[in-house]
């Protein structure tokens, strides 16, 4: 079903700005909620110390309560955050990782005026052990600021599969500084490798106009949707993927594609090509076409990350919306679409949170 070309026919008014713009809006907002407030592990430092010191913890798993435990003793000879008044308030942090968004970070409170904090405190993970093993842990340590400009003083990061797990004791661990593996990768969600193609108003046409004597009246993007690499895996089977497809500000059914599900792959080739039709040239401009990719469960399915294809410049038909955020690499490919008519455009675009 995935590998035959979804025609839809997408018309603009111009005039009309678009049609319900707050029906519009309230539509995106529930679609991207989904995804959940992302922040870096990183967001809100603002300090530039050296990471020194030692943590003192231990981890365990309650079966009985399916809970994993992050046992939070101590640290010691933490960064000297202000100099002058020789002081830090540090706390601790933790994050499961790749999908931080969907466990959500864990700290303990705060200790003034210390680089030797003691907490004694135990965070806790409602998580499957299975699941859990396939997760990261990473435990920083922060100095906390009334003004919420929190300066990192380092962490450590412990791969759970190879986590032993008859070790209860409470152990030190030297603070690293940050990982450029974190930086650049905490919020790694995969690449979708991806062709796109903008037909004019008169040109050539699609497959199903070509017995036709007549030429489109309109423009169409065709969308082929190749594969996925290296998709977050949410349980130790793999993840059962599909992507959705929307031309924005349309978010009605008549927008609405999706591709097949593929089950229990991490690197799903889809191979799916939709087609939009009703493009003039000067619609480009304010359109944005959003890829995400998704997996499916009975209840309820999970956002994996996603890609918007526009000039994101913020506006769209003179009205600011929040969706129009195409990054720099995602510009450039619509840009290249748009100065190349008629000839397929590749890519291999990271997908990320909306």
């Amino acid at each position: 079903e995935s590998d035959t070309a979804s025609e839809i026919s997408f018309q603009f008014n111009k005039h009309k700005k678009t049609p319900s713009i707050d029906s519009h809006s309230s539509d995106m907002a529930s679609v991207s909620s989904v995804s959940g407030s992302v922040l870096s592990v990183y967001s809100g430092d603002f300090g530039s110390v050296d990471a020194q010191g030692t943590v003192e913890f231990a981890l365990d798993y309650d079966e009985k309560n399916r809970e994993f435990q992050v046992h939070v003793s101590q640290c010691k000879d933490l960064a000297v955050v202000d100099e002058k008044k020789g002081r830090s308030d540090p706390y601790v942090k933790t994050y499961l990782l790749p999908d931080k968004a969907r466990m959500g970070k864990r700290k303990t409170s705060v200790k003034k005026r210390t680089v030797n904090p003691i907490y004694n405190e135990v965070l806790r993970y409602k998580i499957e052990k299975m699941v859990l093993l396939i997760q990261k842990l990473n435990l920083s340590v922060w100095h906390n600021d009334p003004l919420g400009r929190n300066s990192f003083l380092g962490e450590i990061e412990i791969d759970l599969a190879s986590w032993d797990w008859s070790n209860r004791k409470l152990n030190w661990y030297p603070l690293k500084p940050r990982s450029l593996s974190a930086v650049n990768g905490v919020d790694h969600r995969g690449v979708m490798n991806l062709s796109i193609k903008y037909v004019p108003p008169g040109s050539l046409g699609k497959m199903f106009h070509a017995l036709s004597p007549k030429n489109p009246p309109s423009g169409e993007v065709h969308i082929w949707v190749k594969d996925v690499k290296d998709l977050l895996q949410l349980r130790p089977s793999g993840v059962d993927s599909f992507v959705k497809c929307y031309v924005l500000p349309d978010t009605s059914k008549k927008s609405y594609q999706k591709t097949r599900v593929i089950k229990r792959d991490t690197n799903p080739l889809f191979n799916h090509t939709i087609v939009y039709d009703g493009f003039h040239t000067e619609d480009l401009k304010d359109a944005c076409v959003e890829l995400t990719v998704w997996d499916h469960e009975k209840l309820t399915n999970h956002f994996l990350g996603g890609i918007r294809l526009g000039l994101g410049t913020g506006l769209s038909y003179g009205i600011s919306v929040d969706w129009m955020d195409s990054t720099q690499e995602e510009v450039a490919f619509w840009q290249e679409m748009m100065s190349a008519a008629n000839e397929w455009i590749e890519g291999l675009l990271p997908l990320r949170s909306l």
